[in-house]
């Protein structure tokens, strides 16, 4: 059933009401409960008898995706049994959420949270509320719970009943492992042997069993939802060379999202700064968040984000946790994740509300390897489930099979990717099949050859003939099914072998990090083998930052539409009494023959010209451009219209603060340990950027006005080689430096 709500009435906590709540289990009749306190005609799917079994004293685990409707699970037995509920949580900003959703019911004593963001003051508040039996639901961290203050001063007051939210973080081989979730059932025992309630969105056979183990709580009821969130779109994408994906990105949001909400994710806070402040620039209301801004800051994004005042943030994993924005209409991930289970949590931020959600990875096998890299000196079993993990998520990008059944798959439920619907890229656009059946049989064979004890990568290499050190190590190069399948490439029989997975015939042992064995399953198609169809997985080109081209598109541009700018930037010269470079660069010039701008916003995200500029000398140069784009019929490709974040290093803003500031050059030059000539070089790339300098006050200490005159009168006139030109005309009365030094701002105040 649909929660649905019930129109205008509204719950609210008052004290007295807290006082009639407190019923046995067998009094209460929860459809009503739920009515007073939130406004739900209904329970939605097995909320009703989660909460029943919590409500009768009962060990539970609920095992539902994001946006199923697991808070409500804790909150209203909360609210309507005797004591307070204990509400473990990771994180900070999850707390402050969730509590600000309670207290919206009316009190703002319901609800509370301790953690290290208080003060003692505040801490006291929380602790007399809790004691005057006013508060009936407190959150709290692992790390302040372990605290010897708060075990003694929860052993004085009446617990209800612990929840632990985002429980896979007990697991090791969860995606968010944390060590002080291990000790939570200690700390609980220590306090009050009272029901507990583990909740968690992501969890594969292996960390539910992990849960349960740790929290004892094997003879908990188990309430599991299906993983399957149907209104989500799950699609992969190439990454590209550096700056390819972020032009992507802009256009996609532009184009097809604008002024909708999404969450962007990133790996590392310098690229979730970088894309915010692109986002930015090309007019996208984007916020950073990550662990790097302090909490006031983290806070107030949070919140514009939830209130609408930025439709998108670029954040690392920590932000989204909890978050109830039910309308945020896709996620992309910028880098690929470092676990299916982050992916599937990140995601399932999409479409809280049921509407659709898009969800869009970029996807370099590069970067996998920088993950890797990561975990290099970690200890052995840490590394180990790391590198597993990540591998799956490789796997994840490069399948061609249905996206849809390979997630449902790693959580360990079945699906028919017939349902699908074409709700992900490979059933949208699927890849020709073929018929594997004889190679299949091969691949089942050499699995049972090894007894069970190889990895998916090295059961390839044996395969394929390949003299891995795994390989060897092992002794399978002496195999009689070593080099077997050598005419086929390795991507063929990672097809082979993943769809195997994927189809039940070859299962795969997490604990054993991810050894591969043959199921009754796939000795029945040993025995009787039957049609195989595989498609081939994607081959993702792989990108390194050598590859690197700054994101520069190569431009071939339209040379006809070229030369009628040239000509046009002669002619407004030529009126203007100034050298065509003046008015557009000829790289400026290629790039409009190249993209084609129509408006000053996107004049101005041409290189080297700035709004200013622009505005200045831009009119006739759109006139014939939007003309010619008319008479040719031709379809701009506004994608690659994207304003770039001006790269100023660290010298750069050193070098304009000190020209603001009128600091003499020499001195400039000096701290930044440059030659003259050098320091020129950087002044003149900085104007030429399009950003405008003050350096009337340099030049006025070179000579009188009548003299300064002269030579800018002459650089009217010149064109080409103007400095060298302007050395045989000034040479003896001015130096090289400063004949480039008095150019550099005829540049500046006649161009930007």
């Amino acid at each position: 059933m649909k929660e649905t709500k019930s129109a205008p009435k509204k719950a609210v906590i008052s004290k007295n009401e807290e006082d009639k709540a407190m019923l046995s289990p067998s009094t209460v009749n929860l459809k009503e409960a739920l009515h007073k306190y939130f406004g739900f005609e209904g329970f939605k799917d097995e909320q009703e008898a989660i909460i029943q079994t919590l409500m009768n004293g009962d060990d539970t685990f609920v095992i539902m995706p994001t946006g199923g409707g697991k808070s409500l699970c804790y909150q209203l037995p909360a609210l309507i049994k005797e004591g307070t509920a204990i509400i473990i949580s990771p994180l900070i900003a999850l707390m402050k959420n969730q509590v600000d959703a309670i207290r919206s019911l009316g009190s703002d004593k319901v609800a509370h949270f301790l953690n290290s963001s208080l003060n003692k003051t505040e801490i006291t508040a929380v602790k007399q509320d809790i004691t005057d039996g006013k508060t009936k639901l407190l959150y709290i961290a692992p790390e302040t719970l372990k605290k010897d203050e708060t075990i003694d001063f929860l052993k004085s007051i009446n617990i209800s009943f612990v929840a632990v939210d985002e429980a896979h973080c007990i697991s090791e081989w969860g995606h968010d492992f944390r060590p002080e979730y291990r000790r939570i059932k200690a700390m609980i025992k220590e306090i009050k042997d009272v029901p507990v309630m583990a909740l968690t969105a992501t969890a594969t056979p292996k960390v539910q069993q992990d849960i349960q183990k740790n929290l004892q709580m094997l003879d908990a009821t188990v309430f599991k939802s299906s993983f399957n969130r149907d209104n989500l779109y799950y699609e992969v994408r190439s990454k590209g060379k550096k700056g390819e994906a972020m032009k992507d990105i802009v256009s996609y949001i532009k184009q097809r999202m604008n002024n909708k909400s999404g969450i962007i994710y990133c790996l590392s806070r310098k690229k979730v700064e970088e894309i915010a402040s692109i986002l930015q620039a090309n007019g996208i209301k984007a916020l950073p968040y990550h662990a790097g801004l302090d909490a006031k800051m983290r806070a107030d994004h949070q919140d514009k984000f939830l209130m609408e005042d930025a439709d998108v943030i670029v954040a690392t994993i920590a932000f989204g946790m909890g978050i109830d924005k039910p309308d945020v209409r896709f996620v992309i991930h910028y880098d690929i994740p470092k676990s299916i289970e982050g992916y599937y949590q990140e995601t399932g931020r999409a479409g809280r509300d049921g509407l659709d959600g898009k969800c869009v990875m970029y996807y370099n096998p590069a970067d996998a390897e920088k993950l890797e890299k990561f975990l290099k000196d970690k200890p052995v079993a840490e590394r180990e489930i790391g590198e597993l993990l990540i591998f799956e998520m490789q796997a994840f990008a490069e399948t061609s099979a249905c996206r849809r059944k390979f997630l449902l798959n790693y959580f360990g439920e079945e699906y028919n990717d017939n349902k699908c619907n074409d709700r992900c890229d490979n059933c949208k656009h699927p890849k020709e099949k073929m018929d594997a059946k004889t190679e299949a049989v091969l691949a089942l064979q050499t699995i049972n050859s090894t007894k069970s004890k190889q990895i998916l990568k090295v059961t390839v290499d044996m395969i394929i003939g390949k003299k891995s050190h795994e390989v060897q190590l092992g002794g399978l190069d002496k195999s009689p099914y070593f080099g077997k399948g050598k005419d086929k490439e390795e991507n063929f029989w990672k097809s082979v072998l993943r769809s195997l997975l994927l189809n039940g015939q070859v299962t795969k042992n997490i604990e054993t990090y991810g050894l591969l064995s043959v199921s009754e399953k796939g000795d029945e198609f040993i025995l009787n083998p039957t049609t195989f169809e595989v498609a081939l997985d994607t081959k993702f080109e792989r990108f390194t930052d050598d590859d690197d081209d700054g994101g520069n598109v190569e431009m071939v541009y339209d040379e006809e539409l070229f030369a009628m700018l040239k000509d046009l930037c002669k002619k407004e010269a030529k009126a203007k009494n100034l050298p065509p470079y003046i008015i557009f660069q000829e790289t400026s010039l290629q790039e409009m023959a190249f993209k084609y701008p129509i408006t000053l916003d996107e004049l101005s995200k041409i290189s080297g010209v700035n709004p200013g500029k622009a505005t200045k000398y831009g009119k006739p140069f759109l006139a014939v451009i939007e003309k010619y784009v008319k008479e040719n019929e031709i379809e701009r490709t506004e994608d690659v219209v994207i304003k770039s974040v001006v790269n100023k290093s660290a010298k750069k803003v050193v070098i304009i603060t000190n020209i603001d500031k009128k600091i003499a050059l020499a001195d400039i030059a000096r701290s930044q340990n440059m030659k003259m000539d050098e320091l020129l070089s950087e002044i003149e790339n900085i104007v030429y950027s399009g950003t405008k300098l003050s350096l009337k006050k340099y030049v006025n200490d070179l000579a009188d006005e009548e003299n300064i005159g002269y030579v800018m009168d002459f650089f009217r006139e010149t064109n080409e080689n103007v400095v060298e030109a302007a050395m045989s005309e000034f040479g003896d009365e001015f130096t090289k430096d400063d004949l480039h030094l008095m150019h550099i701002h005829f540049v500046s105040e006649m161009a930007n």
